[in-house]
């Protein structure tokens, strides 16, 4: 069965990586880095700064960094040091088939990406932070993360199964965090700071 779902991870990550584009490998490269959703992140901030004010926005950045530490730390001590699956450029079976950008090929193992680990973590503390003061908005920080995941596919260094097993993983991170953040940090289910 094991096997079976492998087999079909792998078939389904090279007809994903075959899908590349020459135009489209340079911008897929800048936005698998952090550095390049800078203008994300900050509006993510001003987003919880709208909806709650200075405190919870400030509360919030230590919220994030709990997340990012749990979701680094759990992603690579439980599950990429235990299962030691080899990324695809890595895998002596099929690395020659698939396409990188930059010779960019990451470490030697992928499951789970740490990459949908993280950005699953954050997209869904900060959703449940913004849900009541931006109800018709607040879902674009999935959209976020999925586009950042998915460049893992497109580089060729995550299968499909190391993106979503990693993103349901950041999912329970970041519910977990921020179930912890309102129970600690008062004023955080209030919704908007102008009705506190």
């Amino acid at each position: 069965m094991i096997e079976a779902i492998k087999s079909l991870d792998t078939r389904l990550f090279l007809w994903l990586n075959s899908l590349h584009q020459p135009w489209l490998d340079q911008p897929m490269y800048l936005m698998t880095t952090e550095k390049f959703w800078i203008p994300a992140y900050l509006l993510m901030l001003w987003m919880v700064y709208k909806a709650h004010g200075w405190r919870i926005m400030l509360w919030s950045i230590l919220g994030v960094a709990v997340v990012i530490t749990l979701g680094d730390r759990i992603s690579v001590e439980l599950f990429k040091n235990v299962f030691q699956r080899y990324r695809p450029p890595h895998n002596l079976d099929i690395g020659h088939l698939v396409h990188t950008v930059n010779d960019y090929r990451g470490g030697q193992f992928g499951f789970v990406s740490s990459h949908a680990t993280n950005s699953l973590a954050i997209a869904t503390f900060i959703y449940l932070l913004l849900r009541r003061a931006f109800a018709k908005w607040a879902w674009w920080v999935f959209a976020w993360a999925g586009l950042f995941t998915y460049t893992r596919i497109y580089l060729g260094v995550h299968y499909p199964a190391d993106v979503v097993c990693g993103g349901l993983l950041g999912v329970a991170i970041g519910a977990g965090v921020y179930w912890g953040f309102k129970r600690w940090v008062p004023g955080v289910e209030l919704g908007p700071h102008t009705k506190s």
